[in-house]
């Protein structure tokens, strides 16, 4: 059983390539009013989505967290480190406090732990692109955990429109079809991403938004992931998020981990 939950547990590692006092979490809800369309100043309001974005040097998440893989559903605890453009660290700890496994991941490489087997995976970023589009880069995920907009769908190439008075923002990069819905609080919503060559989907879902010192996060998460005949969705609920903290990202492998392809 354990063998089984490890190897799911690297499977979404794979996919989702998405020291202060815990501050108050306060729930926040869509009720400021959306700003018209500018006709003919799509740069504008581009402009004022990104403005809603919150920057960070680090990011510090934990999360609890549901994975199901065709339907089979395990409880974890996922704690998420980042280091703005230059790295992300996950650690997952099984709900009997056993951490299975842990990744570094940064924009040239992948690298993955797993505890129960004794193995670890060291491989290109490239190699992700077995699970996701091509297109899936590592800002993209940075900015999927942070509840940011993704930077390559934010261009003027992009179409932005209102439907049902939220902001839409749609259109393709590549291979890949997005479209963006935001929330009355001019924050994102909804990412949906279909890769149109290989059949690849990818939806991220959040729900709440908690106001963390001066900005917003998400509360809640769902992916959904499907590649294949690879589904995986991953229910995430931000239990403590910690803003430009120092942080530690500590990555070694014991001598008698056995290195697999």
């Amino acid at each position: 059983m354990r063998r089984e939950i490890s190897n799911k547990l690297l499977l979404v590692l794979l996919i989702l390539t998405v020291a202060a006092c815990k501050p108050k979490k306060y729930l926040v809800k869509s009720t400021v009013a959306p700003v018209p369309v500018a006709t003919n100043k799509k740069e504008e309001n581009l402009m004022q989505l990104k403005s809603k974005d919150v920057s960070f040097n680090t990011l510090a998440i934990k999360s609890k967290a549901i994975l199901d893989f065709a339907g089979s559903k395990n409880g974890v605890t996922m704690n998420i480190r980042m280091e703005r453009d230059k790295r992300i660290w996950v650690s997952i700890t099984a709900i009997i406090g056993i951490e299975v496994a842990r990744a570094l991941i940064t924009p040239d490489s992948i690298k993955v732990r797993n505890n129960l087997q004794s193995t670890y995976l060291k491989k290109p970023f490239d190699y992700a692109y077995r699970y996701t589009s091509r297109n899936v880069n590592f800002k993209m995920l940075q900015a999927i955990f942070a509840g940011n907009t993704i930077p390559d769908f934010m261009t003027e190439l992009s179409d932005i429109d209102q439907q049902n008075a939220a902001w839409v923002i749609k259109g393709e990069n590549g291979t890949l079809a997005f479209r963006v819905l935001f929330n009355n609080l001019l924050k994102v919503q909804e990412n949906n991403l279909n890769d149109l060559s290989s059949g690849q989907a990818l939806k991220v879902a959040y729900g709440t938004y908690q106001q963390v010192n001066d900005g917003l996060f998400p509360s809640t998460i769902s992916i959904n992931s499907m590649a294949g005949a690879k589904k995986v969705n991953i229910e995430m609920d931000y239990q403590k998020v910690d803003r430009n903290v120092q942080l530690d990202f500590p990555f070694s492998v014991p001598k008698n981990y056995e290195l697999v392809n």
